[in-house]
């Protein structure tokens, strides 16, 4: 029998139950995020005794698919997570930032007061989430592997984000006419063909039931096209003296970012210009992902593994506490920051730990939002247009810093994040014009 508690009438809270003779499988186990009625779900009781539950496949790391394992954890289950070595890597990341999320929010609504529960707590805390990691079983691409009796896995590579797999379930069991072979095949989330780091998903095999996850199903992506016309907001920015602050997904998101930006720096598309990762979760991820890239795993593209560091823009800074986020946002010379969120605000949903870099709105730096949202200008700013810029001058920046090793971080600049050669009173486009960085009137 196949139920589904999850994933359905909403695009979060993927939790699908498959029940055969003498066993439980749950595929996926995911939070509710988005509007707060979805989000309640959360809080219901869960269908079935987590503790009957054998086993737990995971098709990737996402927290609408991994994120409700604490809570199954805590409330009795005792079987195995299984998924693939990438899926294992990063819930070991995800799984206790959302616990640590979940008990910041608490904490900020008990201080506030706006919660009717007195007091508020989170729905799980960050130690459950770290007791529930010794359940995941990594297990490789292609491999058959009994997940529970009578019940065995299969994952292949779906090209979402590292790790992310289809996953074929195949049960057996008996019938009056003797032993009876099902095979149920689980989409997951699937990447698009033309994903720059991975390779497109792998096709399965023949399945008698197809459960496909279908959010972007029926949308046409302009791929190429995108990226032309983020690297020319960048270059624009740029060039008038701004700084661009492009929220992104921690997860894969910012990764390919990162390799975005390298690629149009190495192309000449857009000036190279200080890289600031200013997010805790996606420098996390960032490590994974170069791990994996170390231990050449099969799901990148054969370019990705023999390059260079496929993240390294030339200028990139790991921004790792707080201090140093408030630093970055008072400093004024052009710059590019991925911060934190997909969609401006909490990495579930809700607000989030580190917001946004607050700094004051100026006409010359765009906020841009990757993957969704109006491609307009963020509220309350105007688009800028070619008549604000101020060309950078030919040459300012050249020459990249050596890539290093994979993983390594960079030794922080003498006299914090200011760039070299800045005059310390005043790091803005004046102070800019000053250093002969930049053209133009003041």
């Amino acid at each position: 029998m196949l139920s589904f508690l999850g994933g359905a009438g909403t695009v979060t809270g993927s939790r699908f139950l498959v029940e055969a003779p003498g066993a439980r499988v749950l595929v996926d186990c995911g939070l509710f995020q988005g509007l707060k009625e979805l989000r309640l779900r959360n809080w219901d009781p869960f269908p079935v005794d987590p503790a009957s539950i054998d086993a737990v496949v995971l098709t990737h790391a996402h927290v609408d698919h991994t994120g409700y394992l604490p809570a199954l954890g805590r409330d009795g289950f005792r079987g195995r997570a299984v998924c693939t070595e990438g899926t294992a890597d990063l819930t070991a990341v995800v799984l206790p930032d959302s616990g640590h999320l979940q008990e910041e929010e608490a904490a900020y609504a008990n201080r506030k007061g706006f919660s009717k529960h007195r007091p508020a707590r989170p729905l799980y805390t960050e130690d459950d989430a770290r007791r529930v990691l010794p359940h995941l079983h990594p297990v490789p691409f292609g491999n058959e592997v009994e997940v529970a009796p009578g019940v065995t896995a299969t994952f292949r590579p779906a090209g979402h984000i590292l790790g992310s797999a289809t996953v074929a379930l195949r049960l057996r069991g008996r019938a009056a006419g003797g032993r009876t072979e099902r095979t149920v095949l689980f989409s997951g989330d699937l990447g698009r063909p033309s994903h720059p780091l991975l390779l497109p998903p792998e096709l399965p095999a023949e399945a008698d039931v197809v459960v496909v996850e279908s959010t972007y199903g029926d949308r046409r992506h302009d791929d190429a096209g995108t990226v032309e016309r983020f690297g020319q907001v960048i270059a624009r920015t740029i060039a008038r003296g701004g700084t661009v602050v492009i929220p992104a997904f921690a997860v894969d998101r910012t990764e390919v970012v990162l390799f975005h930006l390298r690629t149009l720096m190495a192309a000449g598309a857009v000036p190279e210009v200080p890289v600031y990762v200013d997010s805790p979760l996606a420098l996390a991820a960032l490590r994974a992902y170069r791990a994996a890239l170390r231990d050449r795993s099969p799901e990148f593209r054969p370019g990705v593994l023999d390059g260079d560091d496929p993240f390294d823009t030339g200028d990139l800074v790991e921004i790792r506490s707080v201090e140093e986020s408030k630093e970055l946002a008072s400093s004024r010379y052009p710059s590019v920051i991925v911060s934190a969120s997909g969609h401006g605000h909490g990495r579930t949903g809700r607000a989030p730990p580190r917001p946004l870099p607050p700094r004051q709105p100026q006409h010359r730096d765009p906020g841009r939002l990757p993957g969704r949202g109006h491609p307009g200008p963020l509220p309350g700013r105007r688009e800028p247009s070619d008549q604000d810029a101020r060309p950078l001058r030919a040459g300012a920046r050249r020459g990249r810093r050596p890539a290093g090793a994979l993983g390594a971080r960079r030794p922080r600049r003498a006299g914090g994040l200011a760039r070299p050669g800045a005059p310390p009173a005043r790091r803005g486009v004046r102070g800019a014009r000053r250093a002969g960085r930049l053209e133009g009137p003041a």
